[in-house]
């Protein structure tokens, strides 16, 4: 019996949504037009020390490569903003630690690519010959073009995926399929005149519209860098000490996106208005236990007190902050040790201001004696 393929989408489509999905979109598996911009990107050596990107080189514009026979791809987005983000309190004190809001609960990656195994399976029953591979972030794929094309929203000046419903905070997934299903129409959306990604970034990553310099990018550098960060760069990074969502907060489409439903993507109990002095004092135990089923734990211990140490640079001064990067310089890596040196010069550095700086009769007596004013005035 012929397969009705367009009836088979539709099926799909709400077998997705019932496994949690946003939306699921079809798109087919030509990329050829995003060749010369990837080149380009790596041209430049935008990715930084990601030589993976460099290694796997166009096979990210091309998904027949990752799975011969392919023939469509389907794209899914999930909501992942948990419902206590707590943005303005992480950012607004530099002694606490702030994290991206996305690995605040669970490592998406096992979630969203069990749920499209689901899925797969799923369509196996109507399709019991069916080809398929599941990606999240675990593929040379280029996901964002991907979605767009699928319908699933358009791609923002900072070169995330924007919805008109679900804003940015949402992770992408794929899946390849070799079946000839009816293709969605590609979004047609954009930014418009808005650049307040660009001007709020901290670091100047965003260097064109949708073209981010990765070796400046703050999640790049917490995340992705496994050697030390660049001096320059360290003052720029504030309280982050794992990735950065500064172009999400400003973007206005995400002044109405949902909150996620998935208990899973809810901040953890250890992630709640967490001081950088705690963080930094947990030991690689500690560490490991209380980033078990995190995405955090990837970037292990060293990264970990490598970027709290820049932190604590440039939290306000506190003698506690002294103490605490004193005591742990004795027993770090070599790695960890260069940050901690920096920040101890930036707390010294912050001391000496204090010290220096006049007492308030004095500075009012001058203020005075500048306007001419009488000495009693």
């Amino acid at each position: 019996m012929a397969i009705d393929y367009p009836q088979l989408a539709r099926r799909i489509k709400q077998w997705a949504l019932e496994l949690g999905f946003q939306q699921l979109g079809i798109t087919a598996t030509d990329l050829s037009a995003e060749e010369p911009r990837l080149q380009a990107w790596l041209n430049n050596d935008y990715h930084g020390d990601m030589h993976y990107m460099a290694e796997h080189g166009l096979m990210r514009a091309r998904p027949t490569e990752l799975l011969p026979g392919t023939l469509r791809v389907l794209s899914v987005r999930m909501d992942y903003l948990p419902e206590k983000a707590g943005f303005a309190t992480n950012l607004a004190d530099p002694a606490k630690a702030y994290i991206s809001r996305y690995a605040l609960g669970r490592d998406y990656h096992k979630l969203v690519r069990n749920r499209l195994k689901q899925l797969a399976v799923k369509i196996s029953t109507e399709i019991p010959e069916l080809n398929f591979r599941p990606f999240v972030d675990s593929a040379p794929v280029l996901e964002r073009p991907l979605a767009q094309r699928a319908g699933l929203g358009w791609i923002g000046k900072h070169s995330l995926l924007l919805n008109h419903d679900g804003g940015s905070w949402f992770f992408l997934g794929e899946l390849l399929v070799d079946i000839p299903l009816p293709v969605d129409e590609p979004h047609q959306g954009d930014c418009g005149s808005c650049v307040a990604c660009i001007t709020s970034c901290p670091t100047g990553a965003i260097v064109a519209p949708y073209v981010v310099d990765g070796r400046r990018c703050i999640s790049y550098l917490t995340i992705e860098l496994k050697t030390a960060i660049p001096e320059a760069l360290r003052p720029l990074m504030g309280n982050r000490i794992y990735g950065c969502d500064d172009c999400q907060l400003v973007c206005p489409q995400n002044r109405e996106a949902p909150l996620s439903i998935e208990s899973d993507f809810q901040r953890r109990v250890q992630w709640q208005d967490q001081d950088l002095l705690q963080l930094f004092a947990w030991d690689e135990a500690t560490f490991l236990r209380q980033t078990e089923g995190s995405a955090i734990r990837r970037i292990g211990y060293e990264r970990w007190q490598r970027n709290i140490a820049v932190a604590l640079g440039n939290a306000p001064y506190q003698l506690e902050i002294i103490t605490a990067l004193q005591q742990a310089r004795a027993h770090s890596s070599e790695l960890v040790t260069e940050h901690i040196d920096w920040a101890l010069a930036q707390q010294k550095r912050k001391s000496w201001q204090a010290d220096n700086l006049l007492p308030r009769p004095t500075e009012r007596l001058i203020r005075i004696i500048q306007k001419g004013l009488p000495r009693d005035a």
